[in-house]
């Protein structure tokens, strides 16, 4: 019975991760030429303050569903990962995901040393958005491919 909560839990918490990444991918970048400046600024400072305060929490909740998944039925498959498909895909979801953690973090770092510049936040959120679609791919790709 708790298996299915934490799925939940997980599933819910990437949901809004994922969301979150694209929408600032998608939706801001073009937004931005056909707005003023200084209205891109205030929208991006309030999108930013409010994505700062809840993503901790949001990837508390997906870091800590997963390791509870691995522990209450992955962890045989991630005991030897390239002896199955699904396995290795698992494996690389989580190298994936690690890199998606390093990657907050080092973003929380540089916005709490004053260090934020937009050319990095570009680059952080591309680099995001492109670990997101290999996260959603592995995700789907465990359940339906074999070798």
């Amino acid at each position: 019975m708790i298996y299915p909560l934490i799925l939940t839990l997980h599933l819910f918490a990437a949901l809004i991760f994922i969301g979150t990444v694209f929408f600032e991918v998608l939706f801001l970048e073009s937004i931005r030429k056909q707005l003023p400046a200084r209205v891109m600024l205030l929208v991006e400072q309030g999108i930013g303050r409010r994505a700062r305060s809840l993503m901790p929490w949001v990837l508390l909740v997906l870091f800590g569903a997963g390791l509870g998944m691995v522990w209450l039925r992955y962890l045989p498959a991630l005991a030897s990962p390239l002896t199955s498909s699904f396995g290795t895909l698992l494996a690389l979801k989580i190298a994936v995901a690690m890199s998606v953690l390093l990657h907050f973090l080092g973003a929380m770092f540089l916005f709490k040393s004053g260090r934020m510049s937009p050319r990095y936040l570009h680059f952080i959120h591309a680099s995001l958005f492109c670990h997101m679609i290999v996260i959603v791919l592995l995700a789907k790709g465990m359940f339906y491919l074999t070798w």
